[in-house]
């Protein structure tokens, strides 16, 4: 975890509301894509930017705070750039020039060992990032609803109960081809997760950092470390808006997408259908 959410945040727009720069663009974005490798089954975003079934290698909008490369000595600004979800590491091979060779998928790190672990410590002093979502899925298996068979496993989408955009901390990187030095840089993301705290323990024992506003200065600041303390598992109150509600299997497929993923399971109220205050 977590390995899919669901997000209707467009660049543009986003960037008006976070006073930032809009540094996104069809043309880095594709690129970023084709440098990735990415699959072919990819289900891309829509258009305005919604896209309610985003796994792991999409391509995914994040909020990072860098000061201007031509204007160094000027205050850092905050920008909206997209990333691909799966963290390469600058010391990973090109498999083919400009493309890096296959690992380990990156797309969480644990927060609690981020800071000593290979992949992740150079961008935790440096590169970390914020990543919009409405809200993520987690899987828990529950019994047969007939009472006899195998057990199923639930699919369950955690949001905001008055539908408000979620951040979560994260981490990013800049790989390049030592070999390709005109191709343009490939940037990937990894979200940060931590012990689950509240009611949420009885779907996962892990879920995303959630980045709480008044700490976005000291998170994304490029020129200081992170404070150790917003890396630690979060008080539940900062879950306490937090609502779960079981939704349709279909999320399980990546080639399916749209917004009736997140409709409730057919048939039952939000009671029955297991909603749960997180807190």
């Amino acid at each position: 975890m977590c390995g899919r959410y669901a997000t209707t945040a467009n660049p543009a727009r986003l960037a008006v509301e976070l006073d930032a720069l809009d540094e996104t663009g069809d043309g880095s974005a594709n690129a970023a894509s084709a440098a990735a490798g990415a699959s072919a089954t990819e289900v891309p975003a829509a258009r305005d930017g919604a896209n309610y079934n985003v796994a792991p290698t999409n391509q995914v909008l994040t909020v990072v705070r860098r000061h201007d490369h031509d204007h160094p000595d000027d205050d850092p600004a905050l920008r909206i750039r997209r990333m691909r979800w799966g963290l390469i590491p600058v010391w990973t091979k090109a498999a083919e020039p400009g493309v890096p060779a296959k690992g380990k998928p990156l797309f969480n790190a644990r927060a609690d060992r981020a800071a000593t672990a290979p992949s992740f410590r150079d961008a935790v002093k440096k590169r970390r990032c914020l990543v919009p979502m409405d809200g993520w899925y987690e899987w828990l298996t529950e019994p047969h609803p007939t009472g006899s068979g195998k057990a199923v496993k639930q699919p369950y989408y955690m949001s905001d109960a008055d539908g408000n955009r979620l951040y979560m901390a994260g981490l990013w990187s800049v790989w390049r081809d030592p070999a390709q030095r005109d191709m343009r840089p490939l940037l990937s993301c990894t979200i940060l997760t931590t012990d689950a705290v509240g009611d949420l323990t009885r779907i996962h024992d892990r879920m995303p950092l959630m980045m709480p506003r008044e700490h976005w200065d000291a998170w994304l600041d490029p020129d200081h470390p992170a404070p150790h303390e917003l890396l630690e598992t979060p008080a539940p109150q900062v879950v306490s808006s937090i609502v779960a509600r079981p939704v349709s299997p279909l999320v399980n497929s990546v080639r399916n997408n749209g917004p009736q993923l997140l409709d409730p399971v057919p048939g039952a109220d939000s009671e029955e259908a297991g909603q749960i205050s997180l807190i």
